[in-house]
C-alpha cells in the first residue's frame, strides 16, 4: 500500500497551524496527494475541475457567508431587533411558529437553501426572538438569551429536517428507496414522501407546543421577578 498520498493531510495540518487561507491549502493538499498517488498532472487538473463543478452549490453557499457578515457589521441584527420591538402583536411564539411553518413548507418543495442557521437564524430570527422575549421579560439574562437562540436554531433545524423528506427528489428519499430495493421491497419516491408527511405534521405540532411552553416559562419568570421586585 502506498502511504505517500497521506502527506496531503500533513499539508492541511501545517497550513491550518500557520493560519493560511483554507482554499489554497486544500488545493495544494489535493495536488500533493494526487501527484504522490501517481496521477498524471492533466488527469489531476481534470479531477479538480470536475470536483469544483460538482460542488458549485456548496461554493455558492460559502460565498453568501461574507455577504451576511457585512450585513451584520452594518447593523442587520440591531435593525431586526428594533423592527420586532415595534410590532406589538407579534409574540415570540407567533414568530417562531410562523417561521417553522414557512421553513417546513419550503423544505417540502426542495427549497432547503432559502433559509438556514447562517443565512436566517443568526442575523434575523435569533435577534427578532430576543426582541420578542424582551417584551415578556425586559431584563433577560445571558442564559435566557442563549435559550432563545437555541430554540430559534432548533426551530429552523426541525423545519428543514422533517420537511425535506417530503420532497421526492431529495437524496435521502432516494437512499431510502435504494435500501428497500436491495431487500426486495419496491417503493416509489412518491410513496416514501407521502409516508413522511404525517411525521412532518407531527413535528410541526410538537415543536409549536414546545415553543409555546417556552414562552409560558418566560412569562412565569417575568411574573415572579415582578413579585420579588414589589416585595
Amino acid at each position: 500500500m502506498n502511504y505517500w498520498p497521506l502527506l496531503g493531510v500533513a499539508v492541511i495540518v501545517i497550513g491550518s497551524a500557520l493560519r493560511f487561507n483554507a482554499v489554497p491549502v486544500v488545493v495544494c493538499a489535493a495536488l500533493v496527494s494526487g501527484l504522490l498517488a501517481g496521477l498524471h498532472p492533466a488527469d489531476l487538473l481534470a479531477l479538480l475541475g470536475k470536483s469544483f463543478v460538482s460542488s458549485r452549490m456548496l461554493l455558492m453557499f460559502v460565498l453568501t457567508l461574507p455577504a451576511i457578515g457585512l450585513l451584520e457589521h452594518a447593523g442587520l441584527r440591531e435593525h431586526a431587533q428594533q423592527w420586532m420591538s415595534r410590532m406589538r402583536g407579534f409574540t415570540l411564539a407567533r414568530l417562531l411558529i410562523g417561521y417553522l411553518f414557512i421553513r417546513e413548507v419550503l423544505a417540502m418543495f426542495g427549497l432547503t437553501g432559502v433559509a438556514g442557521a447562517a443565512q436566517t437564524v443568526r442575523p434575523l430570527l435569533a435577534p427578532m426572538g430576543e426582541a420578542a422575549a424582551e417584551k415578556i421579560k425586559p431584563d433577560l439574562s445571558d442564559a435566557e438569551r442563549d435559550e432563545v437562540r437555541a430554540v430559534a436554531a432548533a426551530t429552523d433545524n426541525i423545519g428543514r429536517f422533517f420537511g425535506e423528506d417530503v420532497f421526492i427528489a431529495l437524496g435521502a428519499v432516494l437512499l431510502i428507496q435504494g435500501f428497500y430495493a436491495q431487500h426486495g421491497i419496491d417503493l416509489t419516491p412518491l410513496a416514501i414522501a407521502l409516508w413522511a408527511l404525517p411525521t412532518a405534521i407531527a413535528a410541526f405540532v410538537i415543536q409549536s407546543v414546545r415553543v409555546w411552553l417556552f414562552q409560558r416559562r418566560l412569562q412565569r419568570r417575568a411574573a415572579l421577578a415582578r413579585v420579588e421586585a414589589e416585595a
